[in-house]
C-alpha cells in the first residue's frame, strides 16, 4: 500500500519562508505561478508542489516509490514528515527477474481470469447446446423458430453491454466486475432451467448477454496491471484461449448434462460451475500487484501530456527526479507545460471522450476489428454452407468436421501472434503498439491467402480442406487478439476497460454485418461475391492499420516526455 509522503524533518519555518519566497520569484519570472494561483482552489493542479521542488536545492528522502499529496502541501509552508511502509518489490535484485514471491501470486492471477473468463463462455454457450433438448421436451412446447428468437437477442445486448461496462468499468474494481459478473450470469443460467415459458426466456438471455459484457473489459484491465509490456503480448495470447476451452467445455457439459439428466441441467451444471469460480475470484483475485503490496510492474511517471492522471495525488519514481534531491532546474517552457494541462477528476464519459475517441489510432483499430469481425464471422456462420453447396459435402455433420479446426487454429495462431510480438519489441527498436499492428498485417496477409487456397482446394480433397481451415483460423485468430492487446496499450490504465469496450462493440458491429448482409450477397451474385467481400475485408484493415505501423505504447509515450523534462 502505497502512504502519502513527506519530508523525514520537519523544516525551520524561516528556511521554509525564504525557499518559498525565492521559488515564488523564480516561477514568477515564468510567468507561471500566477496561472497557479488563478487555479489553486481546485484540485486540479496537482502538479504544483511536485515543480515546485524541482527549483529548492537540498535534500529529501524518498523511497523508491511513494505518493506526493498536493493538496495538504499546498496549504501550508512547511513540510510535515510521515515514513512510509515500502512496497515488496516485484524485482528480486540477485536474479534481476521477477521474485519467486511475485510471480507465485502472478500465475494465481493468471489462471483465474484464464478459468474465469472460460467460465464466461460456457454460460454463454450453454444454452446452444441445451436447444436441442428443449425443442424436443414437449411441455415447453418449442420449435426451432422460437429458440432463434431467444439466440437472436444475444448479441445485440452482449455488444452494448461490453461497450458500457468497459467505460464504467474504468471506475470500478476489475475483479469485483469479473467475479460478480460471473456469479450473476450463473444465477441466470439457474434461472433459465427453472422456466418454462417463452418470454422469461427471452428475457434472462437478454439478461444474460448484457452480464457477459463484464467478462472481457475486466480481464484486459487485470492484464495490463500485472504484466509488463514486454511481456503483454504472450500471456494475452495465453488468456486468450478461453475462448477455447469455454468452447471446448460447454458440449461436454452442457450437452451431456441436457442429454442424461434433462434440459434444465444443461444449464443448472454451467451455473453451479459459475456461482463457485465467480465467488473464489471476488474473494481471492486482486487488480493489481499494488493491492497485493508488491510495486508495479511497471513504473507510472507524470508527464505532460497524460490527461488521463486525474487523481488528487500523483505518484513520484526514483526515476522522475521531480523532486528537491538535486538543483536541477527545468526551463520555464517545461514548467509552463506542467501548470498549463489541468488535471482533473474526469467524468465516465470525459474519459471516454478525452483518451479513448479523441485518439485517431483507437478508430483506425476500431474499424479493423470490425473488417477482422466480418471475415471471422463469415467464416464461422457460412463455410458449412459453402462446403456442402459447392463443395459436395454429403451433410451439414460431415461439414462440420472438416471446418473443425478453426478454433484449433485459432488457439495455435492466438498463442504465436503474442509471442512473436513480444519477440519484435524485445528485438527492434520503435514503436511497441507498431510493432504489434506490423505483425497483425502479416497475419491478415495470411488471412487472404487462406482464404484464396480454401476456395480453389479440390472438393475431393477433405484432408487438405480441413488444414486450410486450420491455417484460416491460425492467421485469423491472431489479429482478433493483437487488435485488442494494442487498444489497451495505447492509452493508459485508467482507460483499458473504456478502450476495450468501445473497441469489442465496434467489432460487433461487424460480426453482425456477416449475417443477413452476406447471406444476401450470397443469394444474389453466388460464393464468389462471397469470398470477394472477405478478400475486401482483409485489405481495408491492412489499409486502415498502415498509419498505426509507428505508434508508441502509453507507457513509450510518457518515458519520451518525462526524458524531455529533464
Amino acid at each position: 500500500m502505497v502512504l502519502a509522503i513527506t519530508c523525514k524533518h520537519e523544516f525551520p519555518r524561516r528556511w521554509a519562508q525564504s525557499r518559498q519566497q525565492q521559488t515564488s520569484r523564480l516561477l514568477s519570472s515564468c510567468g507561471v505561478f500566477q496561472a497557479a494561483n488563478r487555479s489553486r482552489s481546485s484540485a486540479s493542479n496537482t502538479r504544483l508542489y511536485a515543480a515546485i521542488c524541482a527549483f529548492v536545492p537540498g535534500k529529501a528522502y524518498f523511497t523508491k516509490r511513494q505518493h506526493l499529496n498536493v493538496n495538504s502541501l499546498r496549504t501550508s509552508s512547511k513540510v510535515v514528515a510521515s515514513s512510509a511502509t515500502p512496497l515488496k518489490q516485484t524485482i528480486d535484485p540477485e536474479t534481476g527477474g521477477y521474485s519467486r514471491s511475485f510471480l507465485l501470486v502472478r500465475v494465481a492471477v493468471f489462471f483465474s481470469i484464464l478459468i474465469g473468463y472460460a467460465c464466461y463462455y460456457l454460460t454463454r454457450n450453454s444454452l446452444t447446446f441445451t436447444a436441442p433438448a428443449m425443442v424436443a421436451s414437449p411441455a415447453l412446447g418449442l420449435d426451432i423458430t422460437s429458440i432463434g428468437v431467444i439466440t437472436s437477442i444475444f448479441p445485440l445486448c452482449y455488444g452494448c453491454s461490453k461497450f458500457v461496462s468497459g467505460v464504467v468499468g474504468d471506475v470500478l474494481s476489475p475483479s469485483i466486475m469479473l467475479g460478480g459478473g460471473l456469479i450473476a450470469t450463473g444465477m441466470v443460467n439457474i434461472a433459465f432451467g427453472a422456466s418454462t415459458t417463452l418470454p422469461f426466456f427471452c428475457f434472462l438471455w437478454a439478461v444474460n448477454g448484457i452480464l457477459q459484457g463484464f467478462g472481457a473489459p475486466s480481464c484486459a484491465k487485470i492484464l495490463t496491471s500485472w504484466f509488463a509490456a514486454k511481456e503483454r503480448g504472450t500471456y494475452w495470447g495465453m488468456w486468450n484461449i478461453a475462448h477455447n476451452l469455454g468452447g471446448f467445455a460447454a458440449p461436454i457439459l452442457a450437452g451431456t448434462a441436457a442429454r442424461t439428466l434433462g434440459w434444465s441441467w444443461g444449464l443448472w451444471a454451467p451455473g453451479i460451475i459459475a456461482l463457485f469460480v465467480g465467488s473464489l475470484i471476488m474473494l481471492t483475485l486482486k487488480d493489481s500487484p499494488e493491492a497485493r503490496g508488491f510495486s508495479p510492474v511497471e513504473q507510472i511517471t507524470v508527464t505532460s501530456s497524460q490527461p488521463d492522471h486525474n487523481e488528487s495525488e500523483i505518484e513520484i519514481t526514483s526515476e522522475t527526479s521531480v523532486c528537491y534531491s538535486s538543483r536541477r532546474v527545468y526551463s520555464c517552457t517545461h514548467t509552463g507545460n506542467l501548470f498549463s494541462m489541468k488535471v482533473e477528476n474526469l467524468s465516465l464519459l470525459d474519459n471516454l471522450f478525452r483518451n479513448v475517441l479523441s485518439n485517431p489510432f483507437i478508430w483506425g483499430l476500431a474499424f479493423t476489428y470490425f473488417c477482422v469481425y466480418v471475415v471471422r464471422q463469415g467464416i464461422t456462420s457460412w463455410s458449412v454452407f459453402y462446403l456442402i453447396k459447392e463443395k459436395g459435402v454429403i451433410d451439414a455433420g460431415a461439414a462440420a468436421v472438416r471446418v473443425s479446426g478453426l478454433e484449433l487454429g485459432g488457439l495455435l495462431g492466438s498463442l504465436i501472434a503474442g509471442r512473436i510480438s513480444d519477440w519484435y519489441i524485445a528485438t527492434s527498436p520503435g514503436g511497441a503498439v507498431g510493432k504489434r499492428i506490423q505483425v497483425v498485417m502479416a497475419y491478415l496477409i495470411g488471412v487472404a491467402a487462406m482464404l484464396l487456397a480454401f476456395k480453389a482446394v479440390p472438393s475431393g480433397l477433405p484432408f487438405l480442406q480441413a488444414i486450410i481451415v486450420f491455417m484460416v483460423g491460425f492467421f485469423l485468430y491472431g489479429p482478433q487478439m493483437l487488435i485488442g492487446l494494442c487498444g489497451a496499450e495505447i492509452v493508459g490504465r485508467r482507460s483499458v476497460g473504456a478502450s476495450e469496450g468501445f473497441l469489442g462493440w465496434i467489432a460487433y458491429l461487424g460480426a453482425a454485418n456477416a449475417g443477413v448482409p452476406l447471406s444476401l450477397l450470397v443469394q444474389q451474385y453466388g460464393w464468389n461475391a462471397f469470398f470477394s467481400a472477405l478478400l475486401l475485408a482483409c485489405a481495408a484493415a491492412i489499409l486502415l492499420l498502415a498509419p498505426i505501423t509507428s505508434a508508441q505504447s502509453h507507457i513509450q509515450r510518457s518515458a519520451k516526455d518525462q526524458a524531455i523534462l529533464r
